[in-house]
């Protein structure tokens, strides 16, 4: 199964959604945790619990600087990564097809800032800033200028990102938004760079696939949706999409 046969699927299309996960981050330098990184491994934290304990919304409620100390560690081992190719080809096929849209994981914003405009974040982006006390938001660059712990300048109360934390819920907007697209229905179905262990991230391509929607994978290890999907890539993000892109280009210039 080839990048022309996948490109040429899209190329056909009149809508698509792509689901990204770490792996389309990878070439930015973004190191693809066992979700938030490969910065933690299996370690514990220096307090002695998994790195998805201090990352979630019970112990950001009851320990906010313990959460912040891991939440500015990522972010600064993520500073200074800009989007790749891949994002770039995303955003290209975007503009070509009458419908597209990006289901992503990921909290770095690449794909907006890449030229992307029909994003589901889906676990928020790190960039802006809430606070948990009112009604005041922030867009940040980096953490740079960010107090371990930070505060609202308005009332004072904790900052925190507007990231989806472990253990909480996904925000029902976003959710709204993908149902409806989803409920719409689209010509194919494309993963990219993601494991697709949450259901929300695994079912789109199942049920397309049950359906008999084409649909594809891109990733260099096999992953619980292999064996559903149509075509499968083997290879990193970067290749494929960028693979795709010049046949979308070719067939639809």
């Amino acid at each position: 199964m080839s990048i022309e046969q996948a490109g040429k699927l899209v190329a056909e299309a009149r809508s698509a959604l792509f689901i990204t996960g770490a792996g389309i981050s990878a070439a930015s330098g973004i190191p693809t945790y066992r979700g938030v990184g490969g910065l933690y491994g299996d370690r514990a934290t220096e307090e002695g619990m998994p790195i998805e304990k201090a990352l979630s919304g019970p112990v950001f409620r009851r320990s906010p600087e313990l959460t912040w100390k891991y939440i500015h560690q990522i972010e600064q081992a993520c500073r200074g990564a800009s989007p790749n190719a891949a994002h770039v080809a995303l955003s290209r096929i975007e503009a070509r097809l009458p419908r597209s849209w990006v289901l992503t994981q990921n909290v770095d914003g690449f794909h907006r800032a890449a030229g992307s405009r029909n994003v589901i974040d889906i676990h928020g982006d790190i960039h802006r800033l809430l606070c948990t006390g009112c009604t005041f938001t922030e867009v940040v660059e980096d953490y740079a200028h960010l107090a371990p712990c930070p505060r609202c300048a308005a009332c004072e109360k904790v900052l925190r990102p507007d990231v989806v934390l472990f253990g909480e819920m996904l925000p029902m907007a976003k959710l709204e938004v993908l149902h409806r697209e989803l409920d719409r229905g689209f010509d194919v179905v494309i993963s990219v760079g993601t494991s697709s262990l949450f259901p929300y991230i695994a079912e789109p391509v199942l049920e397309a696939a049950r359906r008999g929607v084409p649909t594809i994978e891109v990733n260099p290890e096999p992953t619980v949706i292999s064996h559903a999907v149509a075509l499968r890539l083997p290879m990193g993000a970067v290749e494929a999409l960028e693979g795709i892109w010049r046949v979308v280009e070719s067939r639809k210039a």
